[in-house]
């Protein structure tokens, strides 16, 4: 037993060295470089978990809030939050067991960035990594077509000069250059940025929709459809399943057995931005955003307004990149110009989607119905409870769980409830519903649509030479669901 404990804490100690190896010199050059650049603290891993937890889909919710009404809404942002913390408790875990094993090994990751994939293949074999591979990158890509699309609806409500498809190609191009960043080490500047940028959003629209005052009229008749409810859940069960780069970020870390509480103050923290923002813009337009998924289309034009149009998206293509980068052998170049160039292929598919599916709102729920509930929550509870099955794996656990939940019984009780609920709620009643919404979208205003859910044009003498004229509106769209 002690010789076991020496190695453990030679591991450890290891570790450490390797992390904050070749950080010594403390010249103004280097101090201004990792102040910048070079993040791995417990406060870098926060600000990425909390800005890139909620990010665009802040928008959403005041969308969600008019499907599913005020009470549901707020219940099921705390329920799906706890939810979300718990299964990223359960990643770090893993991720945490995975590593003490391979270092154990003797590997060397400096190098080479640990993704959840290789997680799953070094606990569970080949086959839990290739669905565990299949899900994530799928999640992804549809992850970073959602940021691209949002960032196009906002821009458009700052010039309307140009309509949404547009300013896509514009924001794809200026995405384009995210293959620039090596890791999530190296975005301790933006993920700073981003959070500030989505704390002002957040209480500008609380702020500015009370100011308002409700409009005329005002409706809360949600929930009304059971396809728009569970809809409207399953984008807050996307909402807080934005841990998919969980272990990307728990590698950017000098000491990731921190992390575990990181997650969950992280969504603690958005809670408050999420639930005064979403419940404010509701009380205030109520079934009036069942026809403007982005909340910013509602507010009066204003500088504040425009400002918080800036909020910043999330990290979604950088774990893709690095999936890239290994199948094609180019992971553990040195060169940042040659990884960056072969990085490109990868930012073509999330254009191209993002322009032929700008359906922002719907295309949320969609995702966290379909891939979100496998991702983020199923897969990780199914993980945990295979893993660490037998009597011996749970004695030599490098990580017990909590006794307050009641240790491998209380997990194991927790990973069942997780698994049925998102299975039949998440995905069963949530896909039925998401994929209706979606397809009647498609349906309203087709694919490749130029703009969608724009104010329409101004009517003129001649509508029929009118060559701006939009999709038609879906005004009674909903009311038929």
């Amino acid at each position: 037993m002690e010789s076991e404990k020496v190695v453990e804490t030679v591991v450890a100690g290891n570790y450490v060295v390797m992390e904050t190896e070749g950080g010594k010199r403390e010249d103004m050059k280097t101090k201004v470089y990792n102040l910048f650049w070079h993040g791995g603290s417990v406060y870098d891993a926060w600000f990425s978990c909390a800005s890139n937890q909620v990010a665009q889909v802040l928008l959403t919710l005041p969308y969600s809030f008019s499907q599913l009404g005020m009470l549901s809404g707020i219940l099921f942002q705390i329920f799906y939050g706890l939810m979300g913390s718990w299964t990223a408790y359960l990643i770090s875990t893993l991720y945490v067991e995975y590593r003490t094993r391979k270092e154990r090994e003797k590997v060397d990751f400096r190098n080479h960035v640990i993704q959840w994939f290789e997680v799953l293949d070094g606990l569970l074999g080949k086959h839990w990594r290739n669905v565990g591979l299949a899900f994530n990158c799928t999640f992804l890509l549809f992850g970073s077509v959602i940021q691209l699309i949002a960032c196009a609806s906002n821009i458009y409500y700052i010039n309307d000069n140009l309509d949404k498809r547009t300013w896509t190609y514009i924001f794809g191009a200026c995405c384009a250059t995210t293959v620039f960043v090596p890791s999530f080490r190296n975005y301790r500047i933006w993920s700073f940025l981003g959070l500030l940028m989505t704390t002002y959003t957040a209480w500008y629209l609380t702020i500015a929709s009370l100011l308002h005052g409700q409009v005329e009229g005002v409706k809360h008749s949600g929930p009304a459809k059971m396809v728009l409810y569970f809809t409207g859940a399953t984008n807050i069960l996307y909402t807080f399943g934005g841990h998919a780069v969980t272990v990307e970020i728990m590698h950017a870390m000098w000491k990731p057995q921190k992390f575990k509480a990181i997650y969950l103050f992280a969504t603690l923290y958005v809670m408050t931005l999420t639930l005064p923002s979403a419940s404010a813009v509701y009380w205030a337009f109520g079934d009036l955003l069942l026809n403007h998924s982005n909340a910013f289309a509602l507010l009066p034009t204003s500088p504040f307004r425009d400002m918080a149009v800036f909020i910043t998206f999330g990290f979604a293509c950088t774990p893709l990149y690095f999936v890239w980068e290994k199948a094609i052998g180019m992971h553990e170049c040195k060169s940042l110009c040659k990884r960056a160039a072969a990085r490109l292929p990868v930012v073509i598919p999330i254009w191209f989607l993002a322009i032929i599916f700008p359906f922002f709102g719907p295309i949320n729920s969609t995702v966290g119905s379909l891939l979100v509930s496998f991702t983020v929550y199923i897969i990780p509870s199914l993980a945990h409870m295979i893993t660490f099955k037998s009597a011996a794996a749970r004695e030599s656990a490098v990580e017990q769980p909590p006794r307050f939940l009641g240790r491998w019984a209380g997990a194991y009780t927790i990973n069942v409830f997780v698994v049925v609920w998102v299975f039949v709620v998440g995905f069963g009643f949530g896909g039925w519903a998401s994929m209706t919404n979606f397809i009647r979208q498609i349906d309203t205003f087709g694919l490749f649509t130029k703009c969608y859910q724009c104010p329409p044009p101004q009517f003129s003498l001649l509508p029929h030479l009118n060559s701006t004229a939009l999709a038609p509106s879906p005004a009674n769209f909903y009311h038929h669901l």
